[in-house]
């Protein structure tokens, strides 16, 4: 399936509504963020494999989870879950050179390649190798964060990262998922399922 059947699809779907959105996965290639063997399978609108036990998620999960999270230019962005690489261009096309995109992988292996793929793409995002649960700090606060691993609860540490009128979205659950929008306003936070979901598991290095 070619890229443009496939966001003709998306659109058709409902998924793609934002022009942005559909402007930024017009614009980035995504199969220079597959491994080689998966290149003529880049644009089949299901996740991939990419190595060392992870995958790059079907560009509908990507549809859903940059039109609810409603990233504008200039926002401050965290993503958990580097992977390819693929998600950290899109945010950073998204956030534009006003903003700030910083992505966390705890795979050695992927994170050195998503830098490579990145430094390909023209796009701009800090890749930080280290433990997706504890966020990252110096860069915090985040007007956004995506977490494209699942976790068994809503990590504390990423709460305290998001910015007030922030929007954090994240799998949770270990056999049965669900997708919840997190938004963190002065009267607490609020956190709600969007849909089911299947991702691979987040993990630390105390799990590598």
């Amino acid at each position: 399936m070619s890229q443009e059947e496939t966001l003709a699809r998306l659109v058709s779907g409902g998924y793609l509504k934002a022009e942005r959105i559909i402007e930024a996965m017009r614009a980035i290639r995504r199969e220079d963020f597959v491994p080689l063997a998966m290149r003529p399978y880049a644009w089949e609108d299901h996740p991939l494999p990419i190595g060392n036990g992870q995958t790059i998620s079907a560009p509908h999960m990507y549809a859903i989870m940059l039109e609810t999270a409603e990233i504008k230019i200039g926002d401050r962005v965290l993503e958990i879950g580097t992977g390819s690489g693929y998600g950290a261009a899109l945010l950073s096309f998204l956030t534009g050179k006003k903003g700030k995109v910083y992505s966390i992988e705890v795979v050695h292996a992927l994170a050195g390649s998503a830098r490579k793929n990145l430094a390909r793409s023209g796009l701009d995002a800090t890749i930080i190798e280290a433990d997706g649960r504890q966020g990252y700090p110096p860069g915090a606060p985040y007007d956004r964060i995506l977490v494209t691993a699942a976790s068994e609860n809503v990590p504390t540490a990423l709460v305290e990262q998001l910015k007030l009128g922030g929007k954090m979205l994240i799998p949770v659950g270990k056999y049965f998922q669900e997708l919840m929008l997190v938004e963190k306003s002065k009267s607490g936070v609020d956190i709600n399922p969007i849909l089911p979901v299947v991702f691979v598991p987040l993990t630390g290095h105390s799990e590598r």
